[in-house]
């Protein structure tokens, strides 16, 4: 198991009662009296990751220790289950969220992107997560999300983390967002500077098989610097 207690998990972001509970959960004592609640477990980091971005960042590697740890204690996945529906309900409420709070909407898709990358079945992505996870792409690729830098900054971020495992997943779709993104550079005039250097970085990224050249590292990074 993971070293839990190295970056602490950012877990003193939570009060003081839901830090215990975390703490058990993550040192695998899920079957202790009084057992750990699983499904506060999960209600609670998906709760702390719509409002800190920051801890959607690391939440992916908060629910792996966790699932390995039941299935180890008990070979059971009720953390996981309740996660997904946890996860399912939010993804429904999306466009609301993001009407509600741009901020709140972009921790949404950096956290189920983190849970795309962390949680495997047989070494493979959750099938269950891939369209999802494809329709937040999708959408922070609209004309309209284009014009945030905040949303643009967000998509490119989560096409570096996991770009390459969605595309093998699904090319096509993989096709269609880049479709469109390579649209919005070209046709909207309306584009920040910003987000059309981070647009022109991935479209970048993905043609030359999901990495860049030294130099083109470089010249994208100092810019983002300056």
């Amino acid at each position: 198991m993971e070293d839990f207690s190295k970056e602490d998990y950012r877990i003193q972001s939570f009060d003081l009662e839901t830090q215990k509970l975390l703490k058990t959960a993550l040192k695998g004592q899920l079957l202790t009296s009084p057992a750990v609640d699983l499904e506060k477990v999960s209600n609670v980091i998906v709760d702390q990751s719509l409002k800190d971005q920051l801890f959607s960042k690391e939440a992916g590697r908060i629910c792996y220790t966790i699932v390995q740890a039941e299935a180890k204690q008990s070979n059971g996945n009720i953390f996981r289950r309740n996660l997904l529906n946890r996860m399912q309900k939010e993804f429904k409420a999306r466009e609301e969220t993001r009407s509600r709070s741009i901020q709140e909407w972009v921790c949404f898709v950096t956290f189920m992107c983190n849970i795309f990358d962390y949680l495997k079945v047989n070494n493979m992505p959750m099938m269950a997560l891939v369209n999802p996870v494809y329709d937040c792409l999708f959408r922070l690729a609209q004309p309209d999300a284009l014009q945030n830098e905040e949303e643009v900054d967000c998509l490119v971020l989560q096409l570096h983390r996991i770009g390459d495992q969605l595309e093998k997943m699904n090319e096509q779709r993989m096709d269609e967002l880049f479709f469109m993104l390579r649209d919005g550079f070209l046709l909207q005039q309306n584009l920040s500077s910003m987000a059309r250097l981070l647009l022109l970085e991935i479209l970048e990224f993905r043609a030359g098989g999901w990495q860049l050249g030294e130099t083109a590292h470089k010249y994208y990074y100092s810019e983002v610097a300056d």
